[in-house]
């Protein structure tokens, strides 16, 4: 047990994706104004944590046992993956998310225009999809220099 807190590459992939996800709401707050601490907690936004994750993770093995290694091999394929991924599917899923919630309020609005059904306080407990799922390609390549300079930030810490 104890030696998973010398374990480098896993001290700098959770140093990363703790960075990552504290310096959004200070990006959010500077970008757009607005104060969102919850999103230290969500998914999505600027930068992605996953990326960074997966980039220090890979960054620390190939520092500590070289870029020709098969574990940095096996973490550089997780990576591309992850990333892919983050930008892809789950960002699709986002963009999909946006359009459900509108169409769940455009109908809600109907039925309420429509009727006065006794029973309407049960449509307006509908709940919306997540909608901050995946990421832009740009939130993915800060993920990635973010996980990637993590890594070697405390690379000194171990040696």
């Amino acid at each position: 047990m104890a030696s998973m807190f010398t374990n480098f590459p896993l001290i700098s992939a959770l140093a990363a994706i703790l960075f990552a996800q504290v310096v959004k709401v200070p990006i959010r707050l500077i970008i757009t104004r607005e104060f969102e601490p919850g999103l230290v907690f969500g998914t999505g936004s600027m930068p992605s944590s996953h990326s960074a994750a997966v980039s220090a993770l890979t960054t620390a093995i190939g520092i500590s046992e070289g870029v020709g290694s098969i574990p940095f091999a096996i973490a550089f394929v997780f990576s591309i993956i992850t990333m892919f991924d983050a930008s892809g599917v789950r960002r699709e899923a986002g963009e999909h998310a946006i359009i459900l919630n509108q169409l769940v309020k455009d109908f809600q609005k109907f039925i309420d225009e429509a009727t006065h059904w006794h029973n309407k306080a049960e449509y307006e407990k509908i709940a919306e999809l997540k909608t901050l799922l995946g990421h832009k390609p740009i939130e993915v390549l800060v993920g990635a220099l973010t996980g990637i300079g993590i890594a070697f930030l405390i690379h000194p810490l171990f040696t």
